[in-house]
């Protein structure tokens, strides 16, 4: 199984294998506090990047599933749409505007939603809507516009990865101590995971679109006896979604491979992530993406990759089974 992230997050897993070759090296003699505090930040760190793509990711899945209770196996493809339509984007810059290519990942990553939204709204239109209350429809629906996509990407671009650039002001790293550098482009991504997830929560918890989903999903008929458009709330609401999506798959052309199958090595993960947090929490989809990811990226330096990711699905399988609902659960009226 491909690993989760495709990270030049390479460059993080080098230096914390200098760290552990070091401190093999004294194992009989036992860890310093210095090298003890560098491997925790390094792995640290590593887990933030982690949470950075789950938050991302999750962010839009939480919307659509937990708010429409909607099973979207297409997210992925959104997520690949966004990593696309940056490539574009970088195409046409070096191609026109080549003296502005600085700014070019911040435009790819507005066009990247506008896109996405609109694919989204398109789908949920012709499809998804008429499919509401039928989990597994909608579940067997979007796996199946799922597969469309990649195939359309494929017979576009190809079915070798293709590379996006980094802006010059995101190369390098932030040299911490001897032991530890921070990648710019990490910085980048985390910088709009916490803006995202700022936004989303204000318009979820304090706009007008915010309190005609929650009045949706609480109770549908009274929110339409009052006069909300819950037609045109649910389709709105699907297509923030996939517009997140659509700049979760921006941010992450600095950190990962760009391929038409790329958004299938997320679903899973971000699901369980959506899940284990609270269907229909946003807080509970990002202290979730912070307890998987940190967990995975401890285990990580202890033992394999593979095996750390096991012990984490054990992990959060061992709490789901005491405690379904998830860490933060929402309470609605059905």
């Amino acid at each position: 199984m491909r690993a989760l992230v495709n990270l030049e997050y390479q460059d993080i897993k080098i230096t914390s294998e200098k760290i552990r070759s070091r401190v093999e090296g004294k194992k009989m003699l036992g860890y310093t506090f210095g090298e003890l505090g560098s491997i925790v930040a390094m792995q640290g760190f590593a887990g933030l990047i982690l949470f950075s793509v789950f938050v991302l990711m999750g962010l839009g899945l939480a919307i659509i599933f937990g708010q429409l209770g909607v099973i979207n196996m297409a997210h992925g493809e959104f997520m690949m749409m966004g990593m696309y339509i940056t490539y574009i984007m970088q195409l046409l810059f070096i191609e026109f505007a080549p003296g502005l290519m600085n700014i070019y990942f911040f435009v790819a990553m507005a066009v990247a939603f506008i896109f996405t939204a609109i694919m989204g709204g398109c789908v949920e239109f012709l499809v998804v809507r008429h499919l509401y209350r039928r989990p597994l429809d909608t579940l067997l629906a979007t796996w199946g516009i799922s597969l469309i996509l990649q195939q359309s990407i494929r017979v576009v671009f190809g079915t070798r990865e293709v590379g996006v650039v980094k802006p010059e002001w995101m190369m390098g790293s932030v040299a911490v101590t001897d032991m530890i550098d921070i990648q710019i482009y990490g910085l980048v991504v985390m910088a709009i995971t916490i803006a995202l997830t700022i936004v989303v929560m204000y318009l979820m918890l304090r706009s007008v679109w915010g309190k005609h989903v929650r009045a949706v999903v609480q109770n549908r008929e009274m929110a339409g006896a009052v006069g909300i458009n819950t037609a045109r709330t649910d389709r709105t609401t699907f297509a923030v979604g996939c517009g997140i999506a659509g700049i979760a798959g921006s941010a992450f052309t600095m950190i990962s491979s760009t391929a038409p199958d790329a958004g299938q090595h997320y679903i899973v993960d971000t699901f369980l992530v959506v899940v284990f947090g609270g269907a229909g929490s946003l807080l509970g989809t990002v202290a979730s993406a912070f307890a998987i990811s940190q967990t995975q990226s401890t285990l990580e330096f202890f033992i394999t990759g593979s095996m750390a990711k096991v012990w984490t699905l054990l992990i959060v399988i061992g709490i789901l089974m005491v405690r379904p609902q998830g860490l933060f659960a929402v309470k609605i009226r059905r």
